[in-house]
């Protein structure tokens, strides 16, 4: 009576509803870190996945060689593949993350994606030009297996970037260039890859990791590097490399290419990648310089 007299001075509380105490849904932070310094290799149980494998950690992934067979963890991506699609992978999955495969080049890889709760993924795959498809899917969900217990378990391991490494380099930075924007496409921008050793500006892209197999071709002198060029489809590619500092049996390989929009790359399409070379390797540290 009171209540009404006062025409809706009396208030009523309610309990606070209790939290969820459910899982949390693992993003791609949450379970790897720091993108920009993963070492993809410690994802990867050499003995038990792939016994006597030489695996060599790259700045966006990891490569892992027994033969004729390679396994390849990473990189990561946060694009739509239509080629991905659900499967039933036989193992324990965290929560709020998805198990993909995809049958694009099933005849001569096994090819599977770990889907985070926020969109990005880490993609994997296994190669050879032998063997079965069963045998080389059996290896990838061992692989998938075994990069999830590394994350659950929290063992991702981390790199450093010595002095003078090209893993300190911002590509993005290198690409934002007047020098570019003939090659690059007008009011183009430069946009960072996840790891962020990677850019694209516009037509131009910029790759700063490590070499996994030894180069082939002639080399010519840009930007004060030896350098190859070549074309692979609609793009024209540059490549140089310089000892990875603090690893003398490892070097570090710098990837510029350029896209020709209108069918295979030329030579117009390595002209501008030469001119893009010009501009972008005298920027990069070498060793024994700041």
């Amino acid at each position: 009576m009171l209540c009404a007299l006062l025409a809706g001075g009396c208030a009523t509380t309610q309990a606070a509803p209790e939290r969820d105490s459910g899982p949390t849904p693992l993003t791609a932070a949450d379970a790897l870190g720091d993108f920009g310094d993963i070492d993809y290799c410690s994802l990867l149980n050499v003995p038990k996945v792939a016994p006597g494998a030489v695996a060599v950690p790259t700045y966006e992934s990891c490569h892992a060689t027994a033969g004729p067979r390679t396994i390849l963890i990473g990189p990561l991506a946060f694009d739509s593949d239509p080629n991905l699609k659900p499967y039933d992978y036989p193992g324990p999955v965290p929560d709020g993350v998805a198990i993909q495969q995809s049958m694009f080049n099933d005849r001569s890889a096994c090819t599977r994606a770990i889907t985070f709760a926020d969109g990005n993924r880490l993609d994997l795959s296994v190669t050879d030009d032998a063997g079965d498809q069963d045998a080389r899917c059996g290896v990838a969900d061992a692989t998938v297996g075994s990069a999830l217990a590394a994350i659950t378990a929290h063992k991702v391991g981390r790199l450093t970037f010595p002095d003078h490494s090209w893993g300190r380099v911002a590509p993005c930075v290198l690409l934002d260039n007047h020098d570019l924007d003939a090659a690059a496409g007008p009011g183009s921008r430069p946009a960072t890859g996840l790891s962020g050793h990677s850019c694209i500006r516009g037509k131009v892209s910029l790759k700063l990791t490590v070499e996994t197999a030894a180069p082939d071709g002639p080399t010519e002198q840009l930007g004060g590097h030896d350098a190859r060029v070549r074309v692979a489809g609609a793009f024209c590619l540059v490549d140089t490399t310089q000892p990875t500092p603090g690893l003398p049996a490892r070097r570090e390989l710098a990837e510029i290419s350029v896209v020709e929009t209108a069918g295979a790359a030329g030579d117009g399409t390595c002209a501008l990648a030469r001119a893009a070379a010009a501009a972008i390797l005298p920027r990069l540290p070498a060793p024994g310089q700041p």
